[in-house]
């Protein structure tokens, strides 16, 4: 979907919307979301929830010294991830799609 071109409320009803934007695109998502789904935001507050959805936010505050401890057990071998793919955004509802089972997290990259 291109906000600039299409408008939102085309969508359709949907089982979770996940908020990355806010503000007014947040509002109107909220509208989007079908009775028992889930509006999920990262943005902060949730000004507007579904009507008969569940609401969530979840906003993480970073914090310097936590970040460096993170970098600093990645390099000493101390953490460990385990990626199992990397996709594209435009990719990503065929790879979450599929019958086969991935060991590791899915990456979504997402260009600015």
């Amino acid at each position: 979907m291109d906000l600039a071109n299409d408008r939102l409320e085309d969508v359709g009803e949907v089982d979770l919307v996940f908020d990355v934007i806010g503000g007014d695109i947040g509002k109107r998502s909220a509208s989007l979301v079908r009775a028992g789904g889930t509006l999920v935001s990262v943005v902060g507050p949730i000004e507007a929830p579904p009507n008969n959805g569940v609401a969530v936010d979840f906003v993480v505050e970073s914090d310097q010294y936590q970040l460096n401890e993170i970098v600093q057990r990645v390099r000493d071998g101390r953490l460990r991830t385990n990626i199992g793919q990397v996709t594209t955004l435009e990719d990503a509802v065929a790879t979450f799609n599929g019958n086969r089972r991935i060991s590791g997290k899915t990456i979504v990259t997402v260009r600015a």
